[in-house]
């Protein structure tokens, strides 16, 4: 059950990080005349592997476990931190498609 718990976790941090960074990158591009969703678009494509490293508490420790697992023959491990890589890269890009999206329905605000 933990390891469901920690793999809800990393999908959902990642996902967060990229959603907010591009929310507080679209008030920052408003506050500084430019426009809000290319900005938006930009930041969140442009910072898609610093979400999957700050999911994964670090990049280090997930090599480390690699490492480890390599070497000292615990497949397991292996198995469970790239199943947990997956799961942050997954949600890092459904969050970058979610910004994506709204910066493809700007179309539907025009008057």
């Amino acid at each position: 059950m933990l390891f469901i718990n920690n793999l809800i976790y990393t999908f959902l941090i990642a996902l967060g990080v990229i959603i907010g960074a591009g929310f507080f990158a679209g008030i920052g591009a408003l506050i500084n005349n430019h426009p809000p969703l290319k900005t938006m678009i930009d930041i969140a494509s442009s910072i898609k592997i610093w979400a999957i490293a700050v999911s994964l508490g670090g990049t280090f420790s997930s090599f480390e476990i690699i490492e480890q697992g390599i070497f000292k023959g615990e497949i397991r491990s292996v198995v469970k931190q790239i199943i947990y890589i997956i799961s942050a890269f997954i949600g890092a890009n459904l969050g970058y498609l979610i910004v994506k999206l709204l910066y493809k329905s700007e179309k539907l605000w025009e008057k």
